[in-house]
């Protein structure tokens, strides 16, 4: 089933199918947990993955970096690399399930298939350019920057999200000193609201508008 939904995915549209049946045959889908590990710098397979179902987030070191959704790859940064470390941390925010497609599969659609290998590379150019993007804005952006990107992409369907602020400053990147100033930045703008430990956003707007730097505090 998951090689089927795989052969939807539009950076397979056209590949000839026994070819990539071929490539897919030692591919591997694995099911994990809300709050389980997927991918650190130590342990980590050399495949392209591909999200089927749930949410994964992404993080470099104390950085929230994005949250992959269905349909979303990862696992390129190190199919090819040769590197012994993996350059981020992927964690299941939800329950979910993902393909894993070893090194060599890839490496015979490249091969065999013009229009996959350009796909593929479109698909490497679109996320250094989205890296890179989100290097910038995280090293420029304000602490209230920074919390508001991270309720935007980790809060639920609820709008809440329940962290201790030592677990939340380490994601942001921040003090605690700094993490308070922007609570109190943030909730003054009614952008949020807090009880214990959980932030509930009550205006999405006014976050997308603290992450573009037009929040007052820095």
């Amino acid at each position: 089933m998951e090689r089927d939904w795989a052969a939807n995915h539009p950076l397979f549209a056209g590949v000839d199918e026994k070819l990539l049946e071929a490539a897919l045959s030692a591919a591997e889908a694995l099911s994990f947990p809300k709050g389980e590990t997927i991918y650190t710098q130590g342990r980590f397979r050399r495949c392209l993955g591909v999200l089927i179902e749930g949410r994964v987030r992404v993080e470099k070191g104390a950085l929230s970096m994005s949250v992959l959704k269905t349909g979303d790859l990862f696992g390129a940064a190190a199919l090819f690399s040769g590197g012994a470390d993996y350059p981020t941390t992927l964690t299941a925010q939800t329950a979910c399930r993902i393909l894993l497609i070893p090194q060599e599969g890839v490496r015979r659609l490249i091969r065999e298939d013009g229009g996959f290998a350009e796909r593929y590379v479109t698909y490497l150019s679109g996320r250094i350019r989205f890296l890179t993007g989100r290097l910038g804005a995280l090293s420029a952006a304000s602490a209230e920057g920074r919390l508001a990107q991270y309720l935007l992409a980790n809060c639920g369907e609820d709008g809440a999200l329940t962290l201790s602020s030592a677990q939340l400053c380490r994601r942001i990147g921040v003090g605690r000193a700094t993490l308070y100033r922007a609570f109190e930045a943030l909730e003054g703008e009614g952008a949020i609201a807090r009880e214990g430990k959980t932030i509930r956003v009550t205006g999405r707007e006014k976050l997308r508008a603290a992450l573009n730097g037009r929040a007052s505090h820095p």
